[in-house]
């Protein structure tokens, strides 16, 4: 029995709800079971009594607001637990067509990829201005060279996910799930793959874009960090052997001058060297460290994956026996 669970996190989503949750499926080719949940981050208005007017199955409760991050892996985690095979991830805020979520879940039916991602037409939505395209287009190209998964919309929210491939993503940052979902799918191997699908008219202003300025500092501080933690070696290293290389010429120009001036000044040029170099070999000896705490990371998470799937394993053969 092939089980989907469409989860929808939310915050304060009393008004849009209703129109996402009309348009949701209950049955849909090569699917036995679909289950909706929400995850409520910390609402404030009639979210939840709207969730359970509407017929929703499944409500997991934040007592404060975590942030769009922490509630996709609450939803994630929540659905991985309540059995499902195929998970869907969709906005409270109706911006997808429902009825596209059979195009979503098809390439994982088939086995041909692990997660799905809805490609936007980003450049004919016209609620998104021509700041906000060019960011998301530059955004998506930087994903893309971080996780070398080729990915035209990376800021896609409309998504699909094999039960296996759920159950080895981890979200660090707490600003937005959507880039580092794709740089870990990249670095794990998991088999990403995207489909067209459309989007409604705009119900409400989006919470995750403030601001133009704001979007960018804190998306590239999302980018840098999971730079940092997914490639911490070339991070640390790149900039720690340029720091260094650069010391070691200005020593060369402080040796030039102290035999050809028979050691008469230029001393600020070793002070310069000495200072490059120390730099550029705590860098290095900083990346090195990082990378092998970053296999350890790796380590924890293949552990972490493995019990889930001799959990699974063991249910399944106990579930057989009854």
């Amino acid at each position: 029995m092939i089980k989907l669970i469409i989860q929808i996190p939310c915050f304060n989503e009393e008004k849009t709800l209703p129109i996402t949750l009309h348009d949701l499926p209950r049955e849909l080719p090569g699917i036995d079971r679909i289950e909706w949940l929400i995850v409520d981050d910390g609402s404030v208005d009639k979210t939840v009594e709207v969730a359970i007017a509407n017929g929703v199955d499944h409500i997991i409760r934040h007592v404060h607001n975590l942030g769009l991050a922490r509630a996709f892996m609450t939803g994630l985690e929540a659905s991985i637990d309540l059995g499902a095979d195929i998970i869907v991830n969709t906005d409270g805020d109706n911006q997808y067509v429902a009825a596209d979520i059979p195009k979503l879940i098809a390439p994982i039916l088939t086995g041909k990829a692990q997660m799905v991602i809805g490609e936007r037409p980003i450049s004919s939505i016209r609620h998104f201005s021509v700041g906000k395209k060019i960011l998301q287009g530059s955004g998506s190209w930087l994903v893309r060279k971080l996780s070398n998964v080729d990915v035209p919309d990376a800021p896609s929210g409309f998504r699909a996910f094999s039960r296996e491939a759920a159950m080895q993503l981890h979200v660090f940052n707490e600003y937005t799930y959507t880039l580092e979902t794709i740089i870990q799918a990249g670095h794990k191997r998991i088999a990403v793959t995207t489909v067209p699908v459309r989007t409604n008219e705009k119900l409400r202003p989006s919470r995750l874009i403030s601001s133009i300025p704001s979007y960018v500092i804190k998306s590239s501080l999302t980018i840098l960090r999971i730079f940092m933690t997914y490639q911490p070696f070339n991070f640390f290293v790149a900039p720690g052997v340029i720091s260094f290389g650069l010391g070691f010429l200005v020593s060369l120009r402080f040796v030039y001058y102290y035999f050809t001036s028979r050691g008469q000044g230029h001393v600020q040029s070793l002070i310069l060297a000495g200072i490059l170099m120390s730099l550029g070999g705590f860098l290095v000896v900083t990346g090195l460290i990082a990378d092998l705490i970053s296999v350890n990371r790796k380590l924890l998470e293949t552990i972490e994956w493995r019990i889930h799937s001799l959990a699974e394993k063991v249910n399944s053969k106990e579930g057989k026996t009854h």
